[in-house]
């Protein structure tokens, strides 16, 4: 019987893939998970904002399936989805290409303007302090946020920008919708990572038989 030939380091991240399935159970472990179930009770969301954070998520499964970090975000206008973003750091080489960033960028070439008034942004992670600030100079009337991110989130989590009383403009800004969901992407997508690289190290050791 012929041998079975031995895995790559690289054939092995390859069968380890991150996944892009949400882990609803597993997210209410996850780090600030307790905080997001706070604001998911706090804040009832209307049926058409989950619905918006859906394409959302959407967006952030995208993100997923070219291995970047699976965050998504849209941009609405008066009840209307004008222009949609996902991260794409890595496959852009570009650190500011946030989800949020991108969306935004897209909205102010549909409305033909760098300002972004009566707008709402959807996003599945709390935004970081790059896009809290870029949401601000575009003028956005919302931040609406599903997962919080306990380490670099600027809307409540590690500070929150918009409750800056010195700043010219204020964004309302809520948090919490299909906290679970998005919190889950996230989770899967970084154990299933964690998982490769571990497999990654110690096939290149030579500790895992084939």
């Amino acid at each position: 019987m012929p041998e079975t030939p031995a895995l790559s380091v690289d054939s092995a991240v390859a069968a380890q893939a991150p996944s892009c399935r949400p882990d609803a159970a597993a997210s209410l472990s996850a780090p600030g998970a307790d905080m997001a179930l706070a604001l998911a009770s706090a804040y009832q969301a209307s049926a058409a904002e989950q619905d918006f954070m859906r394409q959302a998520l959407e967006q952030a499964q995208l993100a997923c399936g070219e291995g970047e970090v699976p965050v998504g975000a849209v941009v609405v206008k008066d009840g209307v989805v004008i222009a949609r973003g996902y991260n794409q750091p890595i496959g852009r080489h570009d650190p500011t290409a946030h989800a949020e960033i991108v969306a935004l960028r897209a909205a102010a070439e549909v409305l033909g303007n760098y300002r972004l008034p009566g707008c709402e942004l959807y996003v599945t992670l709390e935004p970081c302090v790059m896009c809290s600030g870029a949401m601000m100079h575009a003028r956005l009337a919302r931040v609406v946020f599903g997962a919080p991110d306990p380490k670099t989130g600027a809307c409540g989590s590690v500070l929150n920008l918009f409750g800056h009383g010195q700043l010219n403009h204020h964004a309302e800004a809520v948090g919490g919708v299909l906290a679970e969901e998005c919190g889950g992407l996230l989770k899967s997508f970084f154990a299933a990572r964690r998982a490769a690289a571990a497999q990654a190290r110690a096939l290149k050791n030579g500790m895992l038989n084939p």
